[in-house]
C-alpha cells in the first residue's frame, strides 16, 4: 500500500492551528507532543488524522517518507 501524498504534504506545509506550538508546520513538531496527544486523545477531524499519523511515522523511523515533500516545499 502506498502512503497518500496528499496527506504526506499536508504535514509539511499545514501549520498547528492552536497551542503551545502554535504555527509549527506540523511536520516539524516534536515527538513528546505527539506522544501527548496520543496519551489524551487527538484533536477530531482532519488535523487529528493528520497528527496521529505524523506520531507513527516518527516513532517508527519514517520520517525519510517526508524528506522529498520537504524539498519540493521549499522550491516554492
Amino acid at each position: 500500500m502506498q502512503p497518500d501524498s496528499s496527506m504526506l504534504t499536508d504535514l509539511v506545509r499545514m501549520k498547528m492551528p492552536f497551542g503551545k506550538y502554535k504555527d509549527t508546520v506540523l511536520c516539524y513538531l516534536p515527538v513528546s507532543y505527539l506522544e501527548w496527544f496520543a496519551r489524551e486523545g487527538f484533536p477530531p477531524g482532519k488535523l487529528g488524522m493528520l497528527l496521529a499519523t505524523l506520531y507513527e511515522i516518527k516513532i517508527n523511523g519514517l520520517e525519510y517518507l517526508l524528506e522529498p515533500i520537504k524539498r519540493q516545499a521549499s522550491k516554492r
